[in-house]
């Protein structure tokens, strides 16, 4: 091999090694954002999760409360 040869060989290589690096580089910080927007959206299911659940405690209670009239209506019919 030539001393051109090796010269090519090993820019080549060097160029090689930083395409790759510079990919890595990107890999992680997309994988970085991607799992800080998993995060987010961790915290945005469990904020919803309570808030249905807070909903669905309202909702029992109001059809306690609307029961409760419908029976006292009852006894003013009979």
């Amino acid at each position: 091999m030539t001393p051109v040869e090796e010269t090519d060989s090993l820019s080549s290589l060097e160029e090689r090694i930083h395409k790759a690096v510079q990919l890595l580089t990107q890999l992680r910080r997309e994988r970085d954002a991607a799992l800080e927007e998993a995060a987010e959206e961790r915290e945005k299911v469990a904020r919803l999760s309570d808030e249905v659940k807070s909903l669905q405690a309202e909702r029992k209670q109001v059809r306690s409360r609307i029961e409760k009239l419908l029976g006292q209506i009852d006894q003013l019919g009979a």
